[in-house]
């Protein structure tokens, strides 16, 4: 299992923030990649149980949102498209003096012979990512 994680300020109230990263979807222009909702959750749409395609042209990782706590909590796993036995992401919201601590947490299992510090480094990409977006966004 290889683990990193990545703090960030994001200067928005909290609420705001969780829901970008909860609705993923809504972070599809400012990325890469493409965010779509194939499942909806309970007993909204990104509730848990949602489940969202992250790719272009239908592939890519496809990913279940597993709990969510309002405003503090999100977490979600990889249910398929990525050669991993296991893949947890968690997204914690705290409020800063300017805003929102956002930590995100990505532990990864990969199916293949990886270097960890290979898995570590795309790990750490694909957060810095999704945070640029978020910052992008608000």
């Amino acid at each position: 299992m290889v683990s990193t994680t990545v703090d960030t300020l994001i200067r928005a109230p909290r609420e705001q923030v969780y829901k970008l990263f909860v609705e993923r979807d809504a972070l599809s222009g400012r990325l890469p990649i493409d965010i779509t909702l194939l499942t909806p959750g309970a007993p909204e749409p990104s509730g848990v149980g949602a489940v969202y395609q992250l790719g272009k042209f239908g592939l890519g990782a496809k990913e279940q949102t597993t709990e969510l706590v309002p405003n503090e909590r999100m977490e979600y796993k990889v249910v398929g498209g990525l050669p991993v036995r296991n893949h947890v992401g968690t997204v914690t919201f705290t409020d800063a003096p300017e805003g929102t601590l956002v930590s995100y947490r990505m532990v990864s299992e990969p199916s293949l012979p990886a270097p960890a510090f290979a898995v570590q480094a795309l790990l750490r990409t694909l957060i810095k990512q999704f945070l640029s977006a978020a910052k992008k966004a608000v």
